[in-house]
């Protein structure tokens, strides 16, 4: 159990630190604009692109894998869509939102540092996939349901919104820049490489801190019985699927298996909360699930952590 706890509690230590500053000195908001500036355009985005571009070729390519987690992700997203629809008497723009939060997982700011500090580097490649994939398909699902809810925008304009969104993302450009540097076995002069591993450091310890913040700044509203759902398929149902779907398969590494684990035990993203604001629905219940969601997600990470580094997980089928 120590060694779970070393691993679970730093992450978890650095998002308490990060929301006891929120509540105790009730800074504005506008004070993380240049933070989670840093955090999504320069810091992670060299983590993304150090990890792969020193990462074989040949593993980036795993399509069987990319399928199952990418439907995985899919397969959540409308579980908790029927479920948003119900609660939300039929509306699809609420019930979008709550879709988001059932199956987008935090995994910019929580997945690498998470699964890379468990694992090891060989959760890179599995990681990046996941991220990459998760984000394409999230960011194409959003638009298209909120222009079917009547949202005021033509097809052309959806189109370039979704495009815009999945290959402007600074994620997935580092993604894309790191595979290419990859294929051809590029290396960065050193000064520039020790720069970038710099940036990659403050990564995790900068986005845990910023989410933190980010989630003690914001009221907890009324709990309804939405919430307790959404979460129960963002944290339980959703690692054990696809934990089952990739076993079921089978020939997959161990390491890629955890990963997938997860990847998807964890809690709401913030991106929840963002996407609710800018649509301007559903932002008091987006940001409840979000809060809740990463209290909660403290006991259930910890706890597939746990059955992780304890073999207690089955892996017939497995790869070695």
């Amino acid at each position: 159990m120590e060694q779970v706890l070393n691993l679970a509690l730093p992450f978890f230590g650095l998002i308490f630190i990060g929301w006891a500053c929120g509540k105790w000195r009730k800074l504005p908001a506008e004070g993380l604009v240049w933070l989670n500036f840093f955090i999504v355009y320069v810091s992670l985005p060299a983590l993304f692109f150090q990890l792969l571009s020193k990462t074989p070729i040949e593993q980036l390519t795993n399509w069987a894998y990319v399928a199952t987690t990418t439907f995985s992700t899919y397969a959540m997203f409308a579980l908790a869509l029927v479920a948003g629809l119900i609660f939300n008497h039929g509306s699809l723009r609420p019930a979008t939102i709550t879709a988001v939060a059932g199956a987008y997982s935090n995994i910019g700011y929580m997945g690498p540092g998470l699964t890379l500090a468990t694992l090891g580097p060989a959760a890179t490649v599995p990681t990046a996939l996941v991220f990459c994939f998760d984000n394409a398909l999230l960011f194409t699902l959003v638009p298209l349901l909120m222009a079917l809810s009547g949202e005021r925008q033509s097809p052309a304009s959806t189109a370039i919104i979704i495009l815009k969104r999945i290959f402007l993302h600074p994620f997935i450009l580092a993604t894309i820049v790191g595979v290419a540097a990859a294929a051809v076995q590029f290396h960065p002069p050193v000064m520039v490489d020790k720069m970038l591993t710099s940036l990659m450091q403050a990564a995790a310890p900068c986005a845990l801190f910023a989410m933190g913040v980010t989630v003690g700044l914001r009221p907890v509203e009324k709990i309804t019985a939405e919430v307790p759902v959404v979460l129960a398929i963002k944290l339980i149902v959703h690692p054990i699927l696809v934990f089952a779907l990739l076993t079921w398969i089978g020939g997959f590494d161990k390491v890629w298996l955890m990963t997938a684990l997860m990847m998807a035990c964890l809690p709401p993203a913030l991106n929840v909360y963002v996407l609710a604001q800018q649509y301007h629905t559903h932002v008091a219940q987006a940001s409840t699930i979000v809060l809740i969601g990463t209290l909660v997600s403290v006991a259930t990470v910890t706890g597939f952590l746990w059955l992780i580094t304890h073999d207690l997980l089955p892996t017939f089928a497995v790869a070695p």
